[in-house]
């Protein structure tokens, strides 16, 4: 941490990582959780996991026989980053034997991913992969939103919220349910959730109807009671020329608008 925001030397990973995982990496509960208590036969053992080892070198389609296994790998490679993917029909590591009709998958839990840099229209303090006390406010109030729609809404039970490890959180839904959703239905779950359109030149990217769904009218709770903690005192959104004009450029009634003109 440097500054109050996010940053670490990655020179010092290939000293660190091996202390890591020889001492301080969870193994036991990682397996007990990515395993469902062997949901079916051969659970674990088709389930795929990539390494992103030094200098980005990406390996695919690793998979392991137990817990065991998956301890020797990873301590022996010291991956920067590990990545869980799918359970398939067949042992990962086995792709290149099996047809590629024959090799699909099974199963992957629905994952959701909260990056702040897609918050960088509404804070002031950082911008891009840096965070701090400042902004982190975004993803506490992002968190609230989504976990509340994906537990009232869908009726989710098993949501396990974490650190990405550098710019935001990521949401796994573990419920069987998730787990077994076709391409179409996760689309759905993600549709249902997504209220911002438009890309960097549009300046307005959320327009809401008159009559306002349920559930936003649910995050918009959410939002007014965390509204002048964030964006009055920490974030200061009218404190200047340029950051007035930005909120202006966003109010639709021009009587109003004609008041500050």
């Amino acid at each position: 941490m440097t500054d109050g925001k996010n940053s670490y030397d990655a020179s010092s990973l290939p000293d660190l990582l091996p202390i890591y995982y020889k001492r301080l990496f969870p193994y036991s509960p990682y397996y007990r959780w990515i395993n469902y208590g062997g949901a079916f036969k051969n659970y674990f053992t088709h389930r795929e996991f990539s390494f992103t080892l030094k200098d980005d070198v990406y390996i695919r389609y690793q998979s392991f026989s137990d817990q065991q296994d998956l301890e020797k790998e990873i301590q022996k490679r010291c991956p920067y980053k590990i990545d869980i993917g799918a359970v398939f029909t067949h042992r990962p590591k086995d792709h290149k034997t099996i047809k590629a009709a024959a090799f699909q998958a099974q199963e992957k839990e629905l994952v959701f991913d909260i990056d702040m840099t897609d918050y960088d229209d509404v804070r002031r303090c950082c911008s891009g992969a840096d965070i701090c006390e400042k902004c982190w406010p975004l993803m506490q109030i992002a968190i609230k939103i989504i976990d509340r729609a994906l537990r009232d809404d869908f009726g989710f039970e098993h949501l396990l919220w974490v650190y990405s490890g550098r710019r935001g959180v990521h949401c796994w839904v573990c419920d069987e349910v998730a787990r077994k959703l076709s391409q179409d239905g996760r689309t759905a779950v993600a549709e249902y959730l997504s209220v911002v359109k438009g890309g960097e030149n549009q300046t307005k990217k959320i327009v809401l109807d008159d009559r306002i769904h349920p559930s936003i009218g649910c995050a918009i709770d959410v939002i007014k009671g965390r509204f002048n903690d964030y964006a009055i005192l920490k974030q200061d959104f009218l404190g200047d020329e340029e950051k007035y004009a930005k909120v202006l450029q966003l109010v639709p009634d021009e009587d109003i608008l004609s008041c500050y003109r």
